[in-house]
């Protein structure tokens, strides 16, 4: 299990998918955030087969999965959590990065954008959450009112209010499995599969957010130079589907790609329309549709 130690000496674990694949030797490895926040990247599987065309080495971020907790809670609020980047960067002896993000791990990843834009090759933002970083019309509303008719609606709704008035991440994750059908454009067998794979780690939840400032990051962005891709769900009830759609307008080279009949996790509702996208994204990754 690989380890570095990041800036202030925690030793952070990383995962590496893909170390075989045909010709991933010639191409640099593709640094991975998962969302939750705080949750065990697991969940991402090897995103549609990107694993066939390239390493991917797929962070644990402090206090989840077999990452230590932070040392102190400062260096755990998510626009901090870049410098882990960053410390891995160096470990990796990279020049430079290609950096995907999903979830609540497009937050590091733009934080990581903003502080060392230089430092970025490519940037891919999967179902980011966009409301703190720019103000749009919200279309999941409607997004939410098209399942009215789901067996889950009831519950979901009756449980939402509560989940916005939650204390902690703990108080939060028992009502999930109420509120988990929002995310998906189906809620089949296979999404219930999904949503039980990848533990969520409370504390390293709570801390994510506390004490959080984002001061700055949009500033930052305007310096990024490199590629951005942004992936949308059009029946994310999480982000809404507009307003991520939106984000890539903030890039000098950013593209928003939208994936119908999907939701907040594209590469398993749509396996093959999502490694499209990162086929015509990334060089090289043909392999993985």
């Amino acid at each position: 299990m690989p380890t570095f130690a990041s800036h202030d000496g925690t030793a952070l674990h990383y995962d590496l998918l893909g170390q075989t694949a045909p010709g991933a030797a010639d191409r640099p490895p593709l640094i991975v955030l998962a969302g939750g926040p705080a949750r065990h990247p697991v969940y991402l599987g090897d995103l549609a087969g990107l694993s066939n065309a390239r390493t991917l080495v797929v962070l644990h971020q402090r206090g989840v999965g077999e990452s230590p907790p932070s040392p102190t809670a400062a260096a755990a609020a998510w626009p901090e959590l870049a410098d882990d980047v960053e410390a891995l960067r160096r470990h990796l002896a990279l020049p430079a990065i290609e950096l995907l993000g999903h979830s609540a791990g497009t937050r590091v990843a733009l934080s990581y954008a903003a502080r060392y834009p230089q430092r970025l090759t490519s940037l891919c933002l999967v179902t980011p959450p966009v409301q703190w970083i720019r103000s749009s019309p919200d279309d999941s509303p409607g997004i939410i009112a098209a399942h009215r008719d789901e067996p889950w609606y009831a519950d979901y709704v009756a449980h939402r209010l509560a989940a916005t008035a939650a204390k902690s991440a703990s108080d939060l994750n028992h009502l999930f499995p109420y509120l988990a059908p929002i995310a998906w454009a189906r809620w089949t067998p296979a999404a219930r599969q999904h949503e039980a794979t990848g533990a969520w780690h409370p504390a390293a939840q709570d801390l994510f957010f506390a004490d959080a400032d984002p001061a700055g990051i949009v500033d930052g962005l305007a310096q990024v130079r490199c590629p951005v891709l942004v992936i949308a769900g059009a029946a994310d009830g999480l982000t809404g589907h507009a307003p991520v759609l939106a984000l890539a307008g903030l890039f000098a080279h950013g593209r928003a790609v939208s994936m119908a009949d999907a939701g907040h996790y594209p590469w398993v509702e749509q396996p093959a329309a999502f490694a499209a996208a990162l086929a015509g994204f990334y060089p090289g990754a043909a392999a993985a549709a």
